[in-house]
């Protein structure tokens, strides 16, 4: 389950970037203080710490790999370190469904799954903050499957001890909300508005 679900938010995700552009990169995004440059950048960081985890069976502390000025390497980037997790989750053993059966991090060791997990939420919930940078004509909801499937583990993974520091309170949506609403929702975004420019807090 995790492993398909760090699929579809890859892909996702890719499907996001197509709207953007180098002068955009400089506007806001549902994040609070971070531009679609900064943003990119972040995701960008999180693609090679996700690629590194499932294929080496840790992630390094340090910085990753420069991506390259923003006009003409920050896109490029996400949709080839994308493009690399993709394969590498699409490749992943049944027997290991992220690769190798624990991931260090740190002093400690992570159940691949729960990586898996956690990578995924993030992948797809940034995706959604990289089509809402783009405007209300490129808004692109998180789809159905795979919002659901996402809800299911986000009590797992986003705890109390992350809200107010990687993520703002649940935002309330209407009863009959869609999937993708009710999940932006419950990692503090709101999914009526796109360009905030009072932001959210992002991981």
């Amino acid at each position: 389950m995790p492993r398909s679900l760090l699929a579809g938010a890859i892909r996702y995700a890719l499907g996001s970037t197509e709207c953007v552009t180098p002068g955009l990169l400089s506007g806001p995004t549902p994040c609070r203080d971070w531009d679609l440059a900064a943003l990119l950048r972040h995701a960008n960081d999180s693609l090679a710490a996700l690629h590194e985890g499932c294929t080496a069976g840790f992630v390094s502390l340090g910085p990753a790999a420069p991506d390259g000025a923003p006009a003409d390497g920050l896109i490029a980037t996400f949709r080839d370190r994308a493009a690399k997790l993709l394969a590498a989750v699409s490749t992943a053993s049944p027997a290991s469904p992220a690769g190798p059966p624990g991931i260090a991090i740190a002093d400690r060791r992570v159940a691949a799954a729960i990586v898996t997990a956690v990578g995924a939420v993030e992948i797809a919930v940034h995706g959604w903050d990289v089509a809402a940078a783009c405007g209300q004509g490129h808004r692109r909801p998180i789809p159905p499957a795979l919002a659901s499937g996402l809800l299911r583990i986000v009590p797992l993974v986003v705890t109390g001890s992350v809200r107010g520091t990687q993520f703002a309170a649940p935002v309330s949506v209407p009863p009959l909300a869609g999937p993708g609403d009710r999940l932006v929702a419950l990692l503090g975004r709101d999914p009526g508005l796109y360009q905030e420019p009072a932001g959210r807090l992002c991981p």
